[in-house]
């Protein structure tokens, strides 16, 4: 059971708080007053902090020490866009240790950008490893469930990364950067976590892993317009023929940069990795294409409402230690006929047939719901719970994604949710909830 630690209304001393309970090994569930969709949109709340009853106790002493200045927190990491982002005027906040633009002008306005014509995400806080030698291939094929022997060099593959009981570590993409060498781009809330393990579970095999995450920034340039306005800019190349889930090393501003088309939104998307002596240059030429078709520099708030439309799964509220991609509905991303971390569960779950899925919902109500409320049935039987939710600003509908039980798991199901007491009718609904530009490499 949970118990409820503190309430805070300032978000940016909620997060320290979390990120200080974190740091000593208690889970945090974080909830707000107006629920995740106002939350997200600007509009005044109270944020609780909810621990687990056997850790309340511990977990109160050290918020006690906090509040009392006895804990110093790690100052938050900035990109080197963070000037930037402050000359544009963006509501910064604390995201995986780092200080990030939530929004600039308004979520609604930067969402609707990137599904319209164009929107530019700073997403240099991701984790950049490599997997480097002899045995990378073989190595990689190991540590993930996803096959990375099918990659030419220049192609890239999404994948969970699990761990023994079939857990999802992170879920990430690889680059195949030489027959050799891959890159992993991981979610920045695991970084450490992932090297750690990418470390520890390649002792057998003869690679050399690095941390090289330093050593770049992201920027990400999303929307139909894209291509057309990135043209413009990359006059080298011709994206008309650059592929989906592939990239290229180019010559950008006088150094070597790296351009991938994947995204993160429903939207067709470029991303490019490139060093930090440049990126501000970069970013400048870019957000004048931007302006050209009415397009915006996006915070984190929009990522999350846009990769949410297009069921693009969020680490840490989606997915996690405690879920497997069995679970999670992508099954599509594990290769059986080889042998990997997590391959013993994984089999054993599909055998024995999996308990829950993440599902899509529709609530028919105002009022959003929010990660961490429960699902019931019919019945009032605990069924699932929710894991993301919010109200559609493309869709004008409240919609949630969440893990309930196989039953209930068919479109049309129908279910009820409880927020802050208040029982809303829900029914299960075809994922994803809206596809936009984005290309297809089949």
């Amino acid at each position: 059971m949970l118990k409820k630690l503190r309430e805070y209304v300032e978000y940016m001393r909620t997060q320290f708080i979390k990120q200080i309970l974190e740091g000593e090994g208690i889970q945090v569930l974080l909830k707000s007053s107006s629920g995740i969709g106002q939350e997200y949109f600007g509009s005044g709340v109270m944020y609780d902090i909810y621990v687990s009853e056997e850790e309340y106790e511990i977990a109160n002493s050290i918020v006690e020490k906090f509040e009392k200045g006895g804990i110093i927190l790690d100052e938050l990491k900035k990109t080197p866009l963070y000037e930037k982002h402050k000359e544009l005027g963006a509501k910064m906040g604390e995201f995986a240790g780092w200080e990030l633009p939530l929004w600039y002008t308004s979520i609604i306005d930067e969402h609707k950008a990137v599904r319209e014509n164009v929107g530019i995400f700073d997403v240099s806080h991701m984790g950049e490893l490599f997997v480097e030698g002899r045995e990378a291939e073989s190595c990689l094929n190991y540590l993930i469930t996803n096959n990375v022997s099918k990659l030419e060099v220049g192609d890239i593959l999404y994948s969970p990364m699990c761990n023994e009981q079939g857990g999802i570590i992170d879920d990430l993409l690889v680059y195949r950067i030489s027959t050799d060498s891959f890159m992993l781009v991981v979610n920045a809330s695991n970084t450490d976590k992932d090297f750690n393990w990418v470390v520890n579970n390649s002792k057998t095999f003869d690679v050399e892993v690095s941390n090289k995450s330093h050593e770049y920034s992201l920027i990400s340039f999303q929307g139909p317009k894209v291509q057309e306005q990135l043209q413009k800019y990359l006059k080298e190349i011709d994206l008309e023929k650059f592929n989906y889930f592939t990239f290229k090393e180019i010559e950008l501003e006088g150094e070597n940069v790296l351009i991938s088309r994947t995204g993160y939104t429903g939207e067709d998307g470029f991303e490019i990795y490139l060093s930090p002596k440049i990126v501000v240059k970069v970013w400048d030429n870019l957000i004048n294409l931007t302006r050209e078709v009415d397009g915006k520099p996006c915070g984190l708030g929009s990522r999350d409402t846009l990769r949410f439309e297009a069921k693009l799964l969020l680490y840490g509220n989606d997915i996690d230690e405690t879920t497997t991609p069995l679970e999670a509905n992508i099954k599509w991303t594990i290769d059986f006929s080889k042998d990997f971390i997590g391959k013993g569960a994984l089999l054993s779950q599909m055998e024995e047939g999996i308990k829950r899925k993440l599902v899509g919902i529709e609530i028919f109500d105002k009022m959003p719901v929010r990660h961490g409320n429960e699902i019931y049935n019919n019945n009032d039987e605990n069924i699932g719970y929710v894991t993301s939710g919010l109200k559609s600003p493309t869709l004008n509908k409240n919609l949630a994604l969440g893990y309930v039980s196989i039953p209930y798991s068919s479109i049309g199901s129908k279910l009820t949710i409880i927020n802050r007491n208040k029982r809303l009718s829900a029914q299960v609904v075809k994922t994803p909830f809206y596809r936009g530009s984005v290309k297809s490499n089949k």
